[in-house]
Protein backbone atom coordinates (compact mmCIF):
# COMPACT_ATOMS: atom_id res chain seq x y z
CA UNK A 1 0.00 0.00 0.00
CA UNK A 2 1.25 3.46 -0.85
CA UNK A 3 0.08 6.33 1.35
CA UNK A 4 0.91 9.91 0.34
CA UNK A 5 3.99 11.25 2.10
CA UNK A 6 2.52 14.74 2.41
CA UNK A 7 -0.88 15.38 3.99
CA UNK A 8 -2.29 18.91 3.94
CA UNK A 9 -4.70 19.54 6.81
CA UNK A 10 -7.16 22.34 6.12
CA UNK A 11 -7.30 25.53 8.14
CA UNK A 12 -9.61 28.53 8.11
CA UNK A 13 -11.89 30.62 10.29
CA UNK A 14 -14.95 29.76 8.17
CA UNK A 15 -16.03 26.75 6.05
CA UNK A 16 -15.49 28.94 2.95
CA UNK A 17 -11.90 29.65 4.04
CA UNK A 18 -11.26 25.91 4.44
CA UNK A 19 -12.54 25.31 0.90
CA UNK A 20 -10.45 28.15 -0.52
CA UNK A 21 -7.36 26.73 1.20
CA UNK A 22 -8.10 23.21 -0.03
CA UNK A 23 -8.41 24.56 -3.58
CA UNK A 24 -5.08 26.39 -3.25
CA UNK A 25 -3.43 23.24 -1.92
CA UNK A 26 -4.77 21.26 -4.91
CA UNK A 27 -3.62 23.92 -7.37
CA UNK A 28 -0.12 23.77 -5.87
CA UNK A 29 0.17 19.99 -6.14
CA UNK A 30 -1.26 18.42 -2.97
CA UNK A 31 -1.85 14.68 -3.38
CA UNK A 32 -3.92 14.34 -0.22
CA UNK A 33 -5.89 16.87 1.81
CA UNK A 34 -7.79 16.42 5.02
CA UNK A 35 -10.88 18.50 5.73
CA UNK A 36 -10.58 19.33 9.42
CA UNK A 37 -13.59 21.44 10.26
CA UNK A 38 -14.30 21.81 13.95
CA UNK A 39 -17.28 23.18 15.91
CA UNK A 40 -19.71 23.24 13.01
CA UNK A 41 -23.10 21.56 12.64
CA UNK A 42 -23.31 18.24 10.79
CA UNK A 43 -25.30 19.99 8.07
CA UNK A 44 -22.58 22.59 7.43
CA UNK A 45 -19.93 19.90 7.63
CA UNK A 46 -21.74 17.76 5.05
CA UNK A 47 -22.18 20.68 2.65
CA UNK A 48 -18.53 21.69 3.06
CA UNK A 49 -17.38 18.11 2.55
CA UNK A 50 -19.45 17.86 -0.65
CA UNK A 51 -17.81 21.02 -2.00
CA UNK A 52 -14.37 19.79 -0.91
CA UNK A 53 -15.00 16.56 -2.83
CA UNK A 54 -15.93 18.55 -5.96
CA UNK A 55 -12.69 20.54 -5.70
CA UNK A 56 -10.42 17.57 -5.01
CA UNK A 57 -12.05 15.47 -7.76
CA UNK A 58 -11.06 18.07 -10.36
CA UNK A 59 -7.41 17.68 -9.35
CA UNK A 60 -7.52 13.92 -8.63
CA UNK A 61 -6.44 14.75 -5.11
CA UNK A 62 -7.39 12.40 -2.31
CA UNK A 63 -9.80 13.75 0.29
CA UNK A 64 -9.82 12.60 3.91
CA UNK A 65 -12.57 13.75 6.27
CA UNK A 66 -11.60 14.39 9.88
CA UNK A 67 -13.75 12.61 12.51
CA UNK A 68 -16.96 11.91 10.57
CA UNK A 69 -16.73 8.55 8.82
CA UNK A 70 -20.41 8.54 7.76
CA UNK A 71 -19.94 11.88 5.99
CA UNK A 72 -16.77 10.49 4.36
CA UNK A 73 -18.89 7.75 2.80
CA UNK A 74 -21.76 10.04 1.88
CA UNK A 75 -19.56 12.40 -0.12
CA UNK A 76 -17.45 9.53 -1.52
CA UNK A 77 -14.26 10.86 0.04
CA UNK A 78 -11.16 8.65 0.06
CA UNK A 79 -11.13 8.06 3.79
CA UNK A 80 -11.49 9.28 7.34
CA UNK A 81 -9.05 10.38 10.02
CA UNK A 82 -10.13 9.57 13.57
CA UNK A 83 -8.93 11.41 16.66
CA UNK A 84 -8.47 9.68 20.00
CA UNK A 85 -11.95 10.63 21.19
CA UNK A 86 -13.68 9.80 17.90
CA UNK A 87 -15.23 6.51 16.81
CA UNK A 88 -13.10 3.37 16.90
CA UNK A 89 -11.27 2.61 13.63
CA UNK A 90 -12.84 -0.86 13.81
CA UNK A 91 -16.36 0.61 13.65
CA UNK A 92 -15.37 3.01 10.87
CA UNK A 93 -13.83 0.16 8.87
CA UNK A 94 -16.95 -1.96 9.27
CA UNK A 95 -19.07 0.91 7.95
CA UNK A 96 -16.74 2.04 5.16
CA UNK A 97 -15.30 -1.23 3.94
CA UNK A 98 -11.78 -1.71 2.62
CA UNK A 99 -11.76 0.80 -0.22
CA UNK A 100 -11.57 3.74 2.18
CA UNK A 101 -8.48 4.85 4.06
CA UNK A 102 -8.86 4.82 7.84
CA UNK A 103 -6.24 6.80 9.77
CA UNK A 104 -5.90 7.42 13.48
CA UNK A 105 -4.22 9.88 15.84
CA UNK A 106 -1.53 8.72 18.27
CA UNK A 107 0.66 10.45 20.85
CA UNK A 108 2.43 7.45 22.40
CA UNK A 109 3.82 4.02 21.61
CA UNK A 110 0.77 2.45 23.28
CA UNK A 111 -1.58 4.53 21.09
CA UNK A 112 0.26 3.29 17.98
CA UNK A 113 0.08 -0.34 19.07
CA UNK A 114 -3.66 -0.04 19.75
CA UNK A 115 -4.29 1.52 16.32
CA UNK A 116 -2.24 -1.14 14.53
CA UNK A 117 -4.34 -3.85 16.22
CA UNK A 118 -7.45 -2.07 14.96
CA UNK A 119 -6.15 -2.22 11.38
CA UNK A 120 -5.64 1.46 10.51
CA UNK A 121 -4.05 2.30 7.16
CA UNK A 122 -1.82 4.99 8.64
CA UNK A 123 -1.09 6.68 11.96
CA UNK A 124 -0.81 10.44 12.51
CA UNK A 125 1.76 10.60 15.33
CA UNK A 126 2.49 13.82 17.16
CA UNK A 127 2.92 16.50 18.09
CA UNK A 128 6.44 17.03 16.80
CA UNK A 129 6.55 20.38 18.57
CA UNK A 130 4.21 23.03 19.91
CA UNK A 131 1.39 23.99 17.57
CA UNK A 132 -1.47 26.46 17.95
CA UNK A 133 -3.67 24.38 15.62
CA UNK A 134 -4.65 21.98 18.35
CA UNK A 135 -6.17 22.62 21.77
CA UNK A 136 -5.25 20.38 24.74
CA UNK A 137 -1.91 19.51 23.16
CA UNK A 138 -0.25 16.25 24.19
CA UNK A 139 3.44 16.29 25.27
CA UNK A 140 5.70 17.08 22.31
CA UNK A 141 7.66 14.14 20.91
CA UNK A 142 10.58 15.80 19.14
CA UNK A 143 13.03 13.79 17.05
CA UNK A 144 13.99 11.50 19.92
CA UNK A 145 10.35 10.64 20.60
CA UNK A 146 9.73 9.64 17.00
CA UNK A 147 12.96 7.65 16.82
CA UNK A 148 12.16 5.71 20.00
CA UNK A 149 8.61 4.87 18.88
CA UNK A 150 9.64 3.88 15.33
CA UNK A 151 12.46 1.66 16.65
CA UNK A 152 10.13 -0.05 19.10
CA UNK A 153 7.17 -0.50 16.73
CA UNK A 154 8.96 -2.01 13.73
CA UNK A 155 5.69 -1.69 11.83
CA UNK A 156 4.82 -1.50 8.15
CA UNK A 157 1.87 0.77 8.98
CA UNK A 158 2.87 4.22 7.67
CA UNK A 159 3.60 6.75 10.42
CA UNK A 160 2.83 10.37 9.53
CA UNK A 161 4.51 13.01 11.70
CA UNK A 162 2.38 16.01 12.65
CA UNK A 163 2.49 19.13 14.79
CA UNK A 164 4.19 22.45 14.08
CA UNK A 165 6.46 21.03 11.36
CA UNK A 166 8.31 23.50 9.13
CA UNK A 167 10.22 22.93 5.89
CA UNK A 168 13.53 23.02 7.74
CA UNK A 169 12.41 20.19 10.06
CA UNK A 170 11.58 17.71 7.30
CA UNK A 171 14.99 16.09 6.55
CA UNK A 172 15.63 15.28 10.22
CA UNK A 173 12.08 14.04 10.82
CA UNK A 174 12.24 11.76 7.79
CA UNK A 175 15.57 10.37 9.01
CA UNK A 176 13.77 8.86 12.03
CA UNK A 177 12.00 6.43 9.71
CA UNK A 178 8.54 8.01 9.59
CA UNK A 179 6.70 7.54 6.30
CA UNK A 180 5.66 11.16 5.81
CA UNK A 181 4.41 14.39 7.32
CA UNK A 182 1.15 16.28 7.82
CA UNK A 183 1.27 20.06 7.49
CA UNK A 184 -1.31 22.70 8.23
CA UNK A 185 -0.04 26.16 9.19
CA UNK A 186 3.20 26.25 7.20
CA UNK A 187 1.43 25.45 3.91
CA UNK A 188 -1.61 27.64 4.62
CA UNK A 189 0.74 30.61 5.11
CA UNK A 190 2.41 29.93 1.76
CA UNK A 191 0.92 27.42 -0.67
CA UNK A 192 3.98 27.74 -2.89
CA UNK A 193 5.89 25.89 -0.17
CA UNK A 194 4.00 22.73 -1.20
CA UNK A 195 6.37 22.08 -4.09
CA UNK A 196 9.35 22.51 -1.72
CA UNK A 197 7.86 19.97 0.70
CA UNK A 198 7.20 17.58 -2.21
CA UNK A 199 10.77 18.01 -3.43
CA UNK A 200 12.28 17.20 -0.03
CA UNK A 201 9.96 14.22 0.36
CA UNK A 202 10.89 13.12 -3.17
CA UNK A 203 7.26 12.75 -4.14
CA UNK A 204 6.78 14.59 -7.42
CA UNK A 205 3.41 16.32 -7.35
CA UNK A 206 2.46 14.61 -10.61
CA UNK A 207 3.27 11.10 -9.39
CA UNK A 208 0.13 9.05 -8.94
CA UNK A 209 0.03 7.35 -5.56
CA UNK A 210 -1.04 3.72 -5.77
CA UNK A 211 -3.23 2.48 -2.96
CA UNK A 212 -4.48 -1.06 -2.76
CA UNK A 213 -7.41 -1.77 -0.48
CA UNK A 214 -6.99 -4.25 2.35
CA UNK A 215 -8.01 -7.79 1.51
CA UNK A 216 -11.04 -9.17 3.31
Amino acid sequence: MNISKLHYISQGTTPEAHLENIQQACIHGAELVQLRLKNESKNILLKTAQKAREITAQFQTRLIINDFYKIAKEVKADGVHLGKTDASPTIAREFLGNYYLVGGTANTLQDCEALIKKGVDYIGLGPFKFTKTKENLSPVLGLKGYQAIIDELKTETPIIAIGGITLADVPEIMSTGVHGIAISGEITRNFRSLSSFNKILQTPASQEQIWKPKKD
